[in-house]
Order: structure tokens, then sequence, then C-alpha cells
């Protein structure tokens, strides 16, 4: 699926498009980014029986100094239901920008994720997110998955994936891409 513009406008059609692609696969989990909770609540009111859920969130201090973005609530909410919710260090990013907020540069994380924005931002959250994922060990090492970024807000891009860990970022492999934006911002 192809969408005209990047952002959050799309959401609801690339969950929809998830969710069926990992119907009809037999893909077991799905990992994707919210930070509100807008863009997981959108996937659940797909038919994702059966289907292990991991919300990935930006790390608390994006917004600013101890923020978190997620409403305690909206997290307590989402585990509930069954929901796997991980707040953590970003892959592509970390250490690396703090040393480029200091000093100038530019680091490899920041190149590779420069690179993966060649196919917009939502595919480059989704590789990120599915390692994340894997490395904090919500979802199993050498299966197939469907991961879901998106660009600012929302959903955006969705992907089949096989992720490694981190110290093996490159040995990742990225199946098909279910969607993503044809303009990316």
């Amino acid at each position: 699926m192809y969408w005209e513009e990047a952002g959050k406008s799309n959401t609801e059609n690339t969950v929809k498009a998830a969710a069926a692609a990992a119907r009809e696969r037999g893909i077991k989990h799905i990992v994707i980014a919210s930070n509100s909770g807008f863009s997981v609540e959108k996937l659940l009111t797909q038919d994702t029986q059966g289907i292990s859920i991991t919300v990935v969130t930006h790390h608390v201090g994006f917004r600013g100094p101890g923020e978190d973005e997620m409403p305690a609530e909206v997290r307590e909410s989402l585990k509930q239901r069954g929901v796997q919710v991980y707040t953590g260090t970003h892959l592509l990013a970390g250490v690396d920008r703090g040393v480029r907020n200091q000093f100038g540069g530019v680091y490899p994380s920041e190149i590779i994720a420069q690179t993966l924005r060649m196919f917009g931002q939502g595919i480059k959250v989704a590789v990120e997110i599915a390692v994340m994922a894997l490395d904090a060990g919500l979802i199993p090492y050498g299966e197939d998955i469907i991961s879901i970024g998106g660009t600012s807000r929302g959903s955006d891009a969705a992907i089949i994936i096989r992720p490694a860990h981190a110290n093996h970022f490159f040995d990742t492999i990225i199946h098909e891409i279910i969607a993503m934006p044809v303009n990316k911002k």
C-alpha cells in the first residue's frame, strides 16, 4: 500500500493492512510505535486475536527532561489488555546523539538512521523498534514479525522484518514493505 502523504491520517489504513498481513501469513507478533496510545488503540480495533502486540514508546526525556509521553493510565490500560509496553533508549540515537549534541559530528547510528529515512521516517522507526523489542526480550529471536512506524504522529509504514539483536544489527532482514508514504515529508 502506498499513501500519497506521510503522517497520522494513514494510521487506520496502515494498521488495517498490517493486521491483515499478519493473519494471512501467520505472523504472531506485531511491534508498533506509539507514544500517546493513539496508534496502538487503532491497531486494537483490528482482528489481532492470537497476535502478541508490543508497543515501543519514545524514551523518557524525549520531549523534555523527565517527561514520559505515554500517560500512566494509558500504559496501565494497555498492560491490562495484554499489550506489552516498552520504553527505553532509542537504538539509532542514544549516546551517539548525546555526543553529537555536545561535540558535533556524525556517528554510525545516525548514518544508519539517515539511510533508512530514504525509505521514510516510518520505515526507519519500524526497523528501530523491531530491534529494540527483540533486545528487550519482548519478541522471539529468529521469527518474522510485523513492525509499524510513523512520521511524527500516527502510523504510516509497516514492514515484515526478521530483526537481529543490536550487536548483530546488519543481520536484520526486511522481507516486505506492507505500507509506506510516497511523499516522505
